[in-house]
């Protein structure tokens, strides 16, 4: 994109003659960065086309939903507004979707604008006004409404809207509401060709500005902070028009001395073990990854030995959770599997975050493999227990998951105090199993 950038930049200064000298009626040439503009919206129109296409009828019917609606108003837009076409609502806006055995009809009633015209994707439009004529003209059995116990991007309609939307469709039709929660998470989490290739190119943007920020291009040991690292790599978020779920990135030192403020002051010193915590939106995909580096002392060209074998321990678990995720488990027996091979295996134990057992003799490992892609945490099964009813839900091919989990294990260069490893990457359930969509973390970066 850097290239894009400049060729933008050239076109931007050429003399102002040249300007004058164009025909009239010959607009100026397109610049890169409106090429890239254009370019992502396409993109994010295709998703949008092929998600609605191929995953929405699939997922309504499993939940035994005939009709979806999705309301908003302007200034409150619901979570999953951008999906479902974006567009301008002045007042009140609905989505509405019903199953009519075939082809989903879609309907938005109040919602308009520019961009939202330019990606058509609804049969029907109109004003609010024409809620009811249209309900009751489909005489749905169950109409799903975003409301939910757990799932935040399922919860999105305002107290105030629900008031409204039961008061204009009427006691019976507004009778037939129930909760669309798990309909949300199985729409969000289920990924067409289109989005597995957005998400995976919003990996590679996280990977490769988190590998150039744990660099010399950025750390000058004894100099650089660590919320020096995490500015610079906000500012790269900037430069390439991306965004994220997370806010500041989480950079911080994992000893061997203190750990200090996370992306704060504290100053990074040669011998320090550093990591990140963070991730990067492209479009309507999210990213949750971290990365590791070492700065080496003078006369080092390698972490410490004991440093080295508790990263390749880590890596080793991590494969023992790659190799038990399939199609078809819920995610909570996904992660019973993987816990009961770590107890099972001699020098492991089940262990609490941050709060490693006492005994040297062994290594405790907490697994928190959650969803992502919709969000940085996202919203379908999850093999982690802060999401205890995202554990019921079944992996199926095309789900997000990122493979997360910490490994506390004592290393003789700390004093035998236990060393907190922690690795984070992305991929996508598939009929094989689990893949990555990206290279996933294999090295401890190394700072001069």
């Amino acid at each position: 994109m850097r290239a894009n950038r400049k060729k933008g930049l050239v076109t931007a200064l050429l003399p102002a003659a040249m300007a004058v000298a164009a025909p009239v009626g010959v607009s100026a040439p397109v610049t890169a960065a409106a090429q890239e503009a254009r370019q992502r919206w396409e993109q994010l129109c295709q998703i949008r086309k092929d998600k609605l296409d191929l995953i929405l009828p699939e997922v309504m019917r499993e939940n035994a939903i005939d009709m979806w609606i999705v309301a908003g108003r302007e200034g409150h837009d619901d979570p999953n507004a951008s999906m479902l076409g974006g567009g301008y609502v002045g007042d009140v806006g609905y989505y509405i979707f019903t199953d009519r055995g075939g082809r989903i009809h879609r309907a938005a009633l109040g919602i308009g604008g520019a961009a939202f015209a330019q990606c058509p994707l609804y049969d029907t439009t109109g004003g609010p006004d024409r809620l009811r004529e249209l309900v009751a003209a489909h005489n749905p059995r169950r109409i799903g409404i975003n409301v939910a116990t757990e799932i935040g991007t399922a919860d999105g309609l305002s107290h105030s809207l629900h008031e409204k939307l039961r008061e204009t469709l009427g006691a019976d039709l507004a009778s037939r509401l129930v909760s669309a929660e798990k309909l949300v998470s199985d729409f969000r989490s289920r990924h067409t060709a289109t989005e597995i290739a957005a998400f995976a190119r919003a990996g590679e943007y996280a990977r490769t500005i988190a590998e150039r920020a744990f660099s010399n291009e950025v750390i000058q040991p004894g100099q650089t902070t660590t919320g020096d690292v995490a500015w610079w790599m906000m500012e790269e978020l900037h430069k390439e028009g991306l965004g994220s779920s997370f806010g500041l990135p989480s950079i911080y030192v994992l000893g061997p001395g203190e750990r200090g403020p996370v992306s704060g002051d504290h100053v990074i010193q040669r011998g320090d073990l550093l990591t990140m915590d963070w991730g990067v939106n492209y479009l309507l995909a999210y990213t949750d990854m971290k990365r590791m580096a070492y700065v080496l002392k003078a006369g080092e060209n390698a972490p410490p030995p004991g440093v080295q074998r508790a990263f390749d321990k880590a890596r080793g678990i991590r494969q023992m959770i790659v190799d038990t995720v399939r199609p078809g488990v819920t995610a909570g027996d996904a992660l019973a599997a993987v816990n009961a091979r770590v107890a099972a295996t001699q020098g492991l134990v089940l262990g609490r975050y941050d709060d490693p057992s006492a005994d040297a003799r062994v290594s405790d490992v907490v697994i928190g493999s959650h969803s992502v892609g919709d969000w940085g945490h996202g919203s379908g099964p999850s093999m982690a227990d802060f999401n205890p009813l995202r554990m019921t839900y079944v992996l199926r091919p095309g789900n997000f998951l990122s493979i997360e989990l910490f490994l506390y294990t004592p290393v003789p260069e700390w004093g035998r105090r236990k060393i907190k490893i922690p690795l984070e990457d992305n991929g996508v359930v598939t009929e094989r199993g689990f893949e990555w969509t990206y290279p996933a973390n294999n090295r401890i970066l190394l700072i001069k």
